[in-house]
């Protein structure tokens, strides 16, 4: 193949993956984009990141702003949309189409790095883009996404190449995920330990611990023996040493044999690993590079051990048949790995258990697998082509190179992206069936917002805000919870204001609603039409109805 055709056909699949990636793109935005253009804006007004929260009517919350700098760059494009005069919604839209592109072009580029394979490099790199589609949205997590393939590519880079420009990459990325995606910095460190799990087993194997722990202790009994000039022991005793000398010498080529013929795991030590254990020590320290104090060290840490993870839906555990996406990914890995004569490297193998691990635990974390193990398996399909029909391979990309393979190539995308996109032409950025925009706008006129106290619900608390409106709670759940605004006792427990649980009982109704409206002095409640609650207060005469529309109601709390 020759690097004219290679050209064309990176042409054409960047351009593939730019429909593809645009088709993919919802219109609609999720509740969190909200909270962040506001956040944004509360930073660039005041100049300073003030660790309080601005939002909610509770007194004296404490707020991490685990996004801040995201934050501040959604702002920006908002209001440069709103300037401009295409809209600031349009505006974000448009930067988390271009980001998207950008995700599924950069993990073009590294499948082409890993796999060689120009044409396996385009097909899975639209396949992880498409596992992706359900986390492609304006939230910090689209430029962690980038950031973590980055990372994958400077470890591979440095491994390989050993050049020093690679460790001072992998030393901004960290920096970069303390300031943009807080919650996220520790699983940085996560995609360092395949490697550094490869190494220190190799080392461990290479050692021959056994042999050095039995050869060490006959040389000790050997200088006692000595001293005692008893030549009998002494010759016996050496004759050991030298045997097990020989032993461990035999042993060490058994094992550089296996390695060299491997049956289905590649292990080796890569020598590089060694200073890549040192730029992960020295990236530890990058939390500090950030206004948040301790944060990058401490907000994962009280996220796990608070209850907001196991009530909110993209915590939960990863149900199979509930994914069927991920169902046929993990079975096609499974046939792949132990039906074919592949053969892939201990650190894929750690990274694949590892990251499969992270997806059982919570199912957000199958937009990792989906980019990690993404790579992992290009590699393994190339090899597999490269066995047994690596002619047939170029002849396909040469084809596509043409006039009429290029013809048929975008007519097969666009068709495939026309499906994916079909319906979202009628969707509005902000989706009212989901949001009150009509009821905000009845409450920003009719109600005095600077002395109501509004029970709200959870996933549209973030739009209210975004009006303007105080709120009760919001998607930022780590708020609202006792691990964030509390402090320890003396038996290492959270005590502070569980307002996170207190929405969960009420909107459940686990708990009688008019003692907690009683607790915090509701004046004012919104709520959805068909929630459990809309069918108590519809029935409460404590609870005057002020405004009705298709899905939200609200009321004023007469006995407050």
């Amino acid at each position: 193949m020759t690097n004219k055709t290679k050209i064309k056909f990176h042409i054409i699949a960047i351009f593939c993956i730019l429909i593809f990636c645009f088709s993919l793109t919802p219109v609609t935005f999720q509740n969190d984009t909200y909270y962040s253009i506001a956040i944004g804006k509360h930073i660039i007004e005041t100049g300073n990141i003030d660790m309080q929260d601005p939002f909610s009517w509770h007194e004296d919350l404490p707020y991490t702003y685990p996004h801040w700098a995201y934050d501040v760059g959604t702002y920006l494009i908002y209001q440069l949309g709103e300037n401009v005069g295409i809209g600031g919604f349009c505006a974000l839209y448009i930067s988390t189409i271009i980001l998207a592109m950008i995700l599924g072009i950069l993990i073009y580029y590294i499948l082409n790095k890993l796999c060689k394979n120009p044409l396996v490099s385009l097909v899975i790199s639209m396949v992880i883009m498409y596992l992706l589609k359900d986390f492609i949205t304006a939230r910090a997590q689209l430029t962690t996404y980038i950031l973590f393939a980055l990372t994958i590519l400077f470890i591979e880079q440095f491994i390989k190449t050993k050049k020093k420009r690679y460790a001072i990459y992998l030393i901004i990325i960290p920096i970069l995920l303390a300031n943009l995606h807080v919650a996220v910095w520790p699983f940085y460190f996560v995609l360092y330990l395949p490697y550094v799990a490869e190494y220190l087993l190799a080392v461990i194997c290479d050692a021959k611990i056994y042999y050095w722990f039995i050869i060490k202790w006959n040389e000790l009994k050997l200088k006692k023996i000595s001293k005692k000039g008893n030549p009998e022991k002494i010759g016996k005793i050496q004759e050991k040493i030298a045997k097990l000398q020989l032993q461990k010498e035999n042993a060490s080529e058994a094992t550089m044999k296996r390695r060299k013929h491997p049956y289905k795991v590649i292990f080796k030590k890569e020598p590089a690993v060694k200073w890549l254990i040192v730029i992960m020590i020295i990236c530890i320290f990058t939390g500090l590079i950030t206004p948040l104090g301790t944060v990058p060290y401490t907000y994962l840490i009280k996220t796990m051990q608070g209850n907001t993870t196991q009530n909110i839906s993209e915590h939960q555990p990863l149900t199979l048949i509930n994914n069927k996406a991920m169902l046929i990914t993990f079975a096609v890995y499974i046939l792949l790995l132990i039906f074919t004569d592949t053969k892939a490297t201990l650190r894929d193998f750690f990274m694949i258990a590892g990251l499969t691990l992270l997806s059982f635990m919570s199912r957000r974390q199958t937009a990792l697998f989906a980019i990690i193990c993404g790579f992992i398996f290009a590699k393994l399909v190339a090899q597999l082509i490269d066995k047994y029909d690596k002619k047939g391979t170029k002849a396909v990309v040469e084809f596509m190179t043409t006039i009429l393979g290029k013809i048929l190539t975008l007519l097969i995308v666009i068709l495939l992206s026309f499906f994916m996109y079909r319906g979202k032409e009628k969707n509005q950025f902000v989706n009212e069936n989901s949001y009150p925009v009509e009821a905000s706008n009845y409450i920003l006129q009719n109600l005095d917002i600077e002395n109501i106290r509004l029970f709200n619900e959870y996933n549209y608390g973030s739009y209210l805000l975004f009006r303007g409106i105080p709120v009760f709670i919001d998607s930022r759940a780590d708020l609202y919870a006792p691990e964030f605004n509390g402090t320890k006792n003396e038996e290492g427990k959270w005590e502070g204001r569980d307002i996170f649980s207190d929405y969960i009982n009420v909107s459940n109704i686990s708990t009688y609603y008019e003692d907690k409206m009683e607790e915090y002095d509701i004046t004012h409640v919104i709520t959805g039409k068909k929630t459990k609650l809309n069918m108590f207060l519809s029935r409460d005469e404590n609870y005057k109805e002020l405004y009705s529309d298709n899905s939200f109601v609200v009321y004023e709390r007469l006995s407050n």
